[in-house]
């Protein structure tokens, strides 16, 4: 645990436990099954349908829609499989709202899209709840593929190889498995240990072996892999925090918000996690505003955002802008941090809109959240990212050249790696 936890004013228990655990409860509730099919009944079903298109996995959204509306939600959840093995977390913490739904022709006609994440977590929650594993591997191969890291994207690419015959090892630096969707997401979008859940309902494929606590550059290297594998696939995320580079930034009560955000995630009882009264949240991503709302449900009794561009050069969307500000939590925008104020701990933060514009927020705790490196790996390139591809080599997800962050942009990436992958193999 950071050293934040022995500032005098970052506490345990600002809340009753009960009422944490009610404030994590999952935000956005299942849809039952009737609830589910009057859902569906407003889908037109588009030929060519735009949702489609804005699909980073290309799932076919009006087929299994369709297929929900006619009471088979197996058969949807098939077709989601299909195309996004993750299918499952990918409903929960997918911005639909700038995506699918965004392009949804009701949203266009109406302003209020087909509930399509609802439909899809729906769907995969009904065929996982029962313990079925869709797909069934086609005939072994004899080839044998090293995966390193157990994220979304190398998940996803073991799944689909398994699927082709070939046997795969994946290597995770990390003790569990799930990488982004275990470590990184609120722990209020994906409740009930749903991540890990996820895993070990995609490993029922078989011929997939994963190997947790396996680092590259200390316990292997990336010849050692080329040597004994057929190929290589690297989904090794963003392990690095980019640092303020303020005076200050080495206060007590100064952390990098991914290590708070991990930190719940794997808490059983959030409300033995400390947290400030006065909380300042530097950045304007997912993570900002994950790191912001939570804050604000363990009890923090101020929270603030500050971004150093406009509202819409923000990329975390409008959508949950709007859900971080209903939590309560205040949102600056145009605003520059120039340093963090204190002694041996924070007690607040200057800010300049310009040069003569400045001023400081009170604050006892600080979550830095402006994004994430690859950091000096043994297979690191002239550039912050990895090339996609290099001979046996494959590279996808967040530490590849294009990364976006997204669990689903991730699925898609280690999908497509595994298909490259298996025509190369089958010559």
């Amino acid at each position: 645990m950071s050293n934040s936890s022995q500032t005098p004013g970052i506490v345990a228990y600002r809340l009753p436990a009960a009422a944490v655990a009610e404030n994590f409860a999952h935000y956005s509730p299942a849809l039952d099954r009737h609830e589910a099919r009057v859902a569906a009944d407003r889908c037109y079903f588009c030929h060519d349908a735009p949702c489609v298109t804005s699909c980073p996995t290309s799932i076919d959204i009006p087929l299994f829609i369709r297929q929900i509306a006619t009471g088979t939600p197996d058969a949807a959840a098939k077709t989601i499989f299909a195309q996004n093995i993750l299918g499952g977390m990918c409903a929960r913490v997918c911005p639909t709202e700038t995506l699918c739904e965004e392009a949804c022709v009701r949203e266009a006609a109406e302003g209020k899209p087909v509930e399509i994440g609802s439909l899809q977590r729906f769907a995969t929650d009904t065929l996982m709840g029962k313990g079925v594993h869709p797909f069934a591997r086609a005939a072994l191969t004899g080839k044998k593929v090293a995966v390193v890291g157990a994220g979304p994207a190398g998940l996803a690419c073991a799944h689909r190889l398994a699927l082709l015959g070939h046997d795969v090892v994946v290597m995770e630096r990390r003790l569990k498995a799930g990488g982004l969707n275990e470590f990184g997401i609120a722990a209020y979008k994906a409740t009930d240990d749903f991540a890990a859940r996820e895993v070990e309902w995609l490993l029922k494929i078989g011929g997939i072996t994963i190997e947790t606590g396996f680092e590259l550059g200390r316990d292997f290297t990336m010849s050692s892999l080329e040597a004994q594998y057929d190929a290589v696939f690297l989904g090794i995320g963003l392990a690095g925090v980019n640092t303020l580079r303020l005076p200050g930034e080495d206060l007590s009560g100064v952390r990098n918000a991914v290590d708070f955000i991990a930190e719940l995630r794997q808490a059983e009882d959030k409300s033995v996690l400390p947290v400030g009264r006065d909380v300042v949240v530097i950045g304007g991503g997912m993570t900002a505003v994950d790191a912001a709302v939570q804050s604000k449900l363990l009890g923090a009794q101020n929270v603030t955002m500050v971004y150093r561009r406009a509202k819409d050069m923000m990329s975390a969307s409008v959508y949950e802008q709007e859900h971080a500000t209903s939590a309560g939590v205040t949102i600056l925008y145009g605003a520059m941090p120039r340093r963090i104020i204190g002694q041996l701990a924070v007690e607040a933060v200057e800010f300049a809109y310009s040069d003569t514009d400045v001023f400081t927020l009170k604050a006892d705790q600080v979550f830095k959240a402006i994004g994430q490196t690859l950091t000096s790996m043994p297979i690191a390139p002239d550039g912050p990212k990895l090339v996609r591809r290099s001979g046996r080599v494959w590279a996808g997800g967040d530490c590849a050249a294009g990364g976006e962050d997204l669990t689903v942009t991730a699925v898609a990436e280690g999908r497509d790696a595994a298909e490259e992958i298996n025509a190369v193999l089958r010559g």
